[in-house]
């Protein structure tokens, strides 16, 4: 997504609790003549986030996009198999950061002319069990809700939307690839894709999503699945 943004002329604040994958990103933008910043920040803790809000008004003058994608897996886990570390865990990063990036964010986001974007990463697991366990499918769940609540609190100062996506291939998934691969054949074959993603195919979407041509979506949560939710 911050390789994308960057690409159309975003000025982008790449946020990673990951300093050595934030260095990558943005070395790989600068290379390609774009222009980045990476600041270190845990999105579950708020005086994090209100550091890291406060870095990127103070760098670029506002926010113009917001795009809440950190995430974890809880390893499928049902309700009898998960602890509640497990469970708080999977819901400080997946939930509470995307509330507390937003609401640190709000003031820049709804400070200009234009209205503000905010964009959040849900999944199929937003919508239907089976796509992660229970802790990540209840997080996704309430990552939709948030998302309309926003847009119903917030429109048309701030335009909120969810994207959903499938399966990707990303950091994520990748020891899913390494270690099952019939598995992951057998769950991308019964899409009507048969294939999983790559990340730039979601980036492209959440861009769309972001700019003036999807001027009219609010609320919304929007399918990259590969048409796994089409039964």
């Amino acid at each position: 997504m911050a390789l994308e943004f960057a690409s159309e002329g975003a000025s982008v604040v790449a946020v990673d609790i990951d300093e050595d994958g934030l260095d990558e990103v943005t070395s790989k933008i600068a290379a390609n003549g774009g222009e980045a910043i990476g600041v270190v920040g845990d999105v579950s803790d708020r005086d994090s986030v209100e550091a890291v809000v406060e870095q990127a008004t103070d760098e670029y003058g506002t926010i113009d996009v917001l795009c809440n994608n950190a995430g974890i897996l809880d390893d499928y886990a049902p309700v009898g198999e998960t602890s509640e570390e497990l469970w708080d865990r999977v819901m400080d990063i997946n939930l509470k950061g995307v509330f507390l990036l937003t609401k640190a964010a709000l003031p820049a986001l709804m400070d200009g002319d234009e209205e503000g974007v905010v964009i959040n990463t849900a999944s199929i697991a937003g919508k239907v069990a089976g796509g992660g366990g229970a802790a990540y499918t209840s997080s996704k769940h309430g990552v939709i809700g948030f998302t309309k609540q926003l847009s119903h609190d917030y429109g048309p100062e701030i335009r909120a939307n969810a994207v959903c996506p499938g399966f990707i291939e990303t950091g994520m998934t990748e020891d899913m690839i390494e270690q099952t691969p019939d598995e992951v054949h057998e769950i991308v074959q019964e899409t009507p894709a048969e294939r999983y993603a790559e990340p730039e195919e979601v980036a492209q979407v959440v861009a769309f999503i972001a700019s003036d041509n999807a001027s009219f979506m609010h609320g919304t949560a929007v399918d990259v699945d590969g048409g796994w939710l089409v039964d």
